[in-house]
């Protein structure tokens, strides 16, 4: 009976899996309608009772909220076009100079996307570049390459970079002061050599080419006729200095709060308030007041509630014993060595993330990394959890469809007339920049052991 009940709760993770991959389906109806199904079958036939509350329980309730908050200040910060005006200040200063151009708004983008969501970044900054380099009369494709290919990077410098790192940061406790001391350097050398080779080989090539966009369909070679009106005006105004500096102030005040408070529910509350306060609505009477409902209401909240489907998931997986068949097979397959392990776990989850969503990934994975890590197994958490970190967000760049925002940069080249950023190009250069990101990791987790452990 209990072989029965594993396949029917491995039958409806894959089911979750392949609705994440069909874009025309709504994938949270799917993950839900699973997440029930696995549900009752876990508790009418586990052979080990358990009450309701224990899924309740299940839930990383922190992450949830977290995330909450999170989407609520992105939310206020580009109603408030803080990460537009950053991005027209860089193409209006560099609007001239292609390399310093290049080098900038990939370098900015990058930095942003490890406090952002990354589609959010690819959202904002895309529209941006195409146009400048309209203006400027040069080919876009490298610098949407730059961008695209080290938002990835971006996710490994800090815990609230990608929705993985938030899972993996509060299951593990680690901080952002953590991330810093055992990532940055990772970071900044994979994201210097990234942009240099992407510079030497890429971009040299276009740099006495000029560049005027056609559309297929159209006639008209000229980006802005196929630019939304807000969009247009993104572009070209510039919003109020005051509401600026204000935001970018509180901006920085609550990366302040991350790192000070370890507990990310209370840092992340804490920050959405502020923000709240920060920026009132203007009532129907005419005065302002705060009023978080309405930035509620423009808060997509798939994520929170897919997450939840992910964590009730995996509590089935452990109630029929399924974690525990994985986690053995990890550990007899893995090898005592601590490096070899970590190379392990860096090419298992980075290949696991190129085929499949990667925050699916991360909640099957946390229990195995929690088993390595505990008694008797006993190996060095930080290596393991470097290892971890690295191979959970790298995979996204071997496979386009293995990261939203490659996918948001396709879609939107394509919508643009961008025709050098197609799939083709996109699947050649990030698979190879990924494949270069993993051998980083490797050398760098060989450094940090040879020298630490």
């Amino acid at each position: 009976m209990i072989i029965f009940l594993q396949l029917f709760v491995i039958f409806c993770f894959v089911i979750v899996i392949i609705a994440l991959f069909r874009e025309k389906t709504d994938f949270l109806t799917y993950s839900v309608a699973a997440m029930l199904a696995a549900a009752t079958a876990t508790f009418l036939f586990s052979p080990e009772p358990f009450t309701i509350e224990e899924f309740i329980l299940a839930i990383d309730w922190p992450v949830i909220f977290f995330l909450i908050s999170l989407f609520t200040i992105v939310v206020i910060l580009e109603e408030q076009l803080i990460f537009q005006e950053i991005a027209l200040k860089i193409t209006k200063k560099f609007s001239t100079n292609t390399r310093g151009f290049f080098w900038v708004i990939c370098l900015i983008s990058t930095l942003s996307a490890a406090f952002i969501e990354d589609v959010s970044v690819a959202i904002i900054f895309i529209p941006m570049i195409i146009s400048t380099s309209e203006k400027m009369r040069i080919n876009p494709t490298p610098i949407l390459l730059g961008m695209t290919i080290c938002i990835n990077l971006a996710s490994t410098l800090t815990p609230f970079g990608s929705a993985q790192s938030i899972l993996i940061a509060n299951k593990f406790d680690l901080s952002t002061s953590w991330f810093f001391t055992n990532l940055s350097v990772y970071f900044i050398i994979a994201t210097l050599v990234t942009l240099s080779l992407l510079d030497y080989f890429v971009l040299r090539k276009h740099l006495n080419e000029i560049w005027i966009p056609h559309c297929k369909e159209y006639d008209e070679p000229l980006v802005r006729n196929h630019l939304e009106e807000h969009e247009l005006i993104i572009l070209e105004e510039s919003i109020n200095p005051k509401i600026f500096y204000r935001n970018l102030g509180a901006l920085l005040a609550f990366f302040a709060l991350l790192i000070i408070i370890p507990d990310i529910l209370f840092g992340g509350l804490l920050g959405m308030i502020l923000f709240v306060f920060m920026n009132p609505r203007r009532s129907e009477a005419g005065g302002k007041k705060p009023d978080i409902s309405y930035y509620f209401k423009k808060v997509d909240f798939k994520l929170p509630f897919f997450f939840i489907t992910l964590f009730v998931m995996i509590f089935c997986f452990e109630k029929v014993g399924l974690i525990e068949i994985i986690g053995n097979f990890v550990v007899n397959i893995t090898p005592n060595n601590l490096f070899l392990l970590c190379i392990f776990i860096l090419i298992l989850t980075s290949v696991l993330s190129a085929f499949l969503d990667n925050v699916p990934v991360t909640v099957l994975f946390i229990p195995i990394i929690h088993l390595l890590v505990s008694p008797p197994l006993g190996f060095s958490s930080t290596p393991l959890f470097i290892a971890f970190i690295l191979g959970i967000n790298l995979g996204g760049n071997f496979l386009p469809q293995g990261s939203a925002a490659d996918m948001m940069t396709l879609e939107l080249s394509t919508k643009y007339c961008v025709e050098g950023m197609n799939y083709k190009k996109l699947l050649k250069v990030g698979g190879l920049f990924a494949l270069l990101h993993v051998i980083l990791g490797i050398v760098y987790l060989g450094v940090i052991i040879f020298l630490f452990f």
